[in-house]
């Protein structure tokens, strides 16, 4: 990872750091405007829907999961376009500038590959985001119980710190393959790989198990 970042600072200063920064702060609008915004919402809707009045706090383990994964599927459909844009101009190499500017990315995706070039790896990011949503809500709040219950530390930032900590790590051991499929996916010219599972088979075939867990760290 260093010696990535090391390369391609010496090779395009700081501003190749931030390839993608635009696509990547308008993906992270729509994602979480989305996924963060409609979560209390699904939340209280799926609450009546499966518990009546029983539970109207919405605490429900089972349903926070489903409300999660209900949301993320949710922005992930509205947030792809900015995703495609935005690994494909992170992706660019220095000398091969395939697009000059997100504007332009969006135009000469839809113009080459239609609409649903735009919406390219929707799938595996559907599928990440299920389970990074589920992962997450699991293992945060199964960790944040451990250290409360063993007197570890006391309810407070650094328990929600480590938990958080904690289920971030646990998360990213579970979607770094799903995550690195996702990528390379979208990342492919048109006609590369007939789908997501031929992109799937075609790396552990040709790279291997541990080719799924590129970038992990």
């Amino acid at each position: 990872m260093f010696d990535c970042l090391t390369k391609i600072f010496r090779s395009g200063g700081v501003r190749a750091i931030y390839k993608g920064l635009v696509p990547g702060l308008q993906r992270q609008m729509c994602f979480a405007s989305v996924r963060i915004g409609l979560y209390d919402q699904v939340k209280g809707s799926y609450t009546k829907f499966f518990m009546g009045k029983q539970n109207p706090s919405g605490e429900n383990f089972g349903i926070r999961i489903l409300a999660g994964i209900t949301t993320g599927g949710m922005a992930v459909l509205f947030a792809q376009p900015t995703d495609v844009v935005k690994v494909r101009m992170q992706a660019q190499k220095e000398g091969f500038v395939r697009y000059k500017g997100c504007v332009e990315a969006y135009v000469k995706i839809a113009r080459t590959e239609g609409i649903r070039g735009l919406w390219k790896g929707t799938l595996p990011n559907m599928t990440r985001n299920a389970v990074v949503n589920a992962s997450e809500l699991v293992t945060y709040d199964y960790i944040k119980t451990s250290i409360l219950k063993h007197q570890i530390l006391k309810d407070g930032v650094p328990c929600h710190f480590l938990s958080a900590f904690g289920a971030g790590f646990i998360t990213t051991i579970f979607a770094s393959p799903i995550d690195v499929v996702k990528t390379r996916f979208m990342n492919s010219p048109p006609g590369e790989y007939k789908g997501v599972v031929n992109c799937a088979t075609s790396m552990f075939r040709n790279e291997g198990f541990f080719a799924f867990y590129k970038g992990l760290v």
